[in-house]
């Protein structure tokens, strides 16, 4: 049996997953160089925003930390995403890659809290597709 459905959708949602994985990323590098952010207050009074420093510094932080979970969420789903594919491929344990994709998604949805879910969606629907379909049954010559 093919499972093509299955792995067009574990791609896809590897391929969201990569997606937040860059923005983690550049969030945690974004934290990491706040020299970036010095001039920052100085050219928003001049706008007329006021901000102080010590809430520019819980954002950057806020930011980094952020884009830490955002990374290792991102590249812990994807590790189990290439890992149930390669279960997929050749229909060897179709059961153990859906529950996989299925586990993936929701804990990376939980921790990603709504942006996961785009990425979980499409591993949801690939670990139910992997759990429900059946082969067909063999037809038998001379019966």
């Amino acid at each position: 049996m093919k499972r093509t459905g299955e792995v067009i959708l574990g791609i896809i949602g590897m391929l969201v997953y990569t997606f937040f994985a860059i923005v983690g990323g550049f969030m945690v590098w974004m934290g990491n160089n706040r020299s970036l952010f010095q001039q920052l207050p100085e050219e928003l009074s001049q706008q007329g925003v006021e901000i102080s420093e010590a809430e520019l510094n819980s954002i950057v932080e806020t930011m980094g930390n952020s884009g830490t979970l955002f990374l290792i969420t991102s590249l812990a789903a994807i590790i189990l995403g290439i890992v149930s594919l390669v279960l997929l491929r050749g229909n060897k344990k179709p059961k153990a890659s859906g529950i996989i994709l299925i586990v993936t998604a929701v804990i990376s949805s939980i921790i990603m809290t709504i942006v996961g879910f785009a990425g979980g969606l499409f591993y949801l629907i690939a670990g139910i597709m992997a759990l429900v379909r059946k082969p067909k049954p063999a037809i038998q010559d001379g019966v």
